[in-house]
């Protein structure tokens, strides 16, 4: 029986990032590879362990089962490297001169602006950058190294290379202003799937394809929080939001919270992500921990 050889961290790397993007040339991309660099470390891996890691007979390579059961390993190994040379870096390393962070648009700006006015007391001399996005565009950054860590909610599609701490909850309400069809009675189904709704648009790709909380069969997408406030002040359609940021606008009578059958209030979940080879430094740390809901 021929002995199986030694797979390197950056053969293991090009496997889960394959898995994770898709395809030969998008891990190529990812990682800034040629996608024959790609092809050749795949090779050599299937070389030394002796089995077929891609079935390459259709236009796209496919993992094998030997293959799947492999990444499940690679995973682990990865994340354990990862870890370590992220702990070796922060070892390394003083305190940050510049903090990038991304904020899920969902977390409370009372609480943010609460942790930064004692982060900059704190870190007078650290530099602050700071991201709001919403849904999967949080990940994106951490993922792509443009963030040291962010808060985001959950995704079905998270980065394999996230890491993840649930840190609370965000309850969202159905909304609409008081002019709005929806407003004057409990409405049915029809009347809500024939309503415009206001939804939060994500720019990253992690969530394409899925309609999270959409009820309407029209819609409007908008990428900012503060203009989806404003078109359903302005009655352009209904929409879910932060209850702690409407609630003013529900006393007031500017907003009423709609009884619909299907729309209820929810709770959208929230955690610390950062990536497993870049653990936190000093005033990150200090920061992520007084982020919470």
């Amino acid at each position: 029986m021929p002995s199986v050889g030694f797979p390197t961290f950056e053969q293991l790397q090009v496997l889960t990032t394959i898995a994770e993007t898709g395809s030969f040339s998008a891990a190529a991309r990812r990682l800034n590879r040629a996608q024959s660099v790609i092809s050749y470390a795949v090779g050599q891996l299937e070389e030394q362990i002796g089995v077929m890691l891609f079935d390459r007979s259709g236009r796209v390579p496919r993992l094998t089962e030997a293959g799947r059961a492999v990444l499940a390993d690679a995973r682990r190994a990865t994340a354990t490297i990862e870890t370590l040379r992220g702990r070796a870096a922060s070892l390394q390393k003083g305190l940050e001169a510049e903090l990038r962070v991304g904020i899920d648009v969902m977390f409370p700006m009372d609480r943010l602006v609460a942790a930064l006015d004692a982060f900059a007391t704190r870190f007078p001399m650290v530099s602050l950058r700071l991201s709001m996005e919403a849904l999967g565009g949080v990940a994106r950054l951490v993922a792509d190294e443009a963030c040291d860590f962010g808060i985001s909610t959950e995704l079905d599609a998270m980065p394999a290379a996230i890491r993840q701490r649930p840190i609370g909850t965000v309850r969202l309400v159905p909304v609409a202003a008081p002019t709005h069809p929806l407003a004057l009675a409990t409405a049915d189904r029809d009347a809500v799937r024939d309503a415009t709704q206001i939804v939060l648009a994500d720019r990253s790709a992690l969530t394409e394809g899925q309609d999270i909380a959409v009820l309407s069969l029209k819609t409007w997408r908008i990428g900012d929080l503060g203009a989806k406030h404003a078109l359903l002040l302005a009655g352009l359609g209904w929409g879910n939001m932060p209850e702690a940021m409407v609630v003013a606008d529900l006393k007031a009578g500017r907003l009423v919270r709609l009884t619909l059958s299907e729309a209820r209030s929810h709770d959208y979940p929230l955690g610390v992500i950062h990536r497993a080879d870049r653990l936190l430094g000093p005033a990150a740390t200090w920061l992520a921990d007084r982020l919470t809901v």
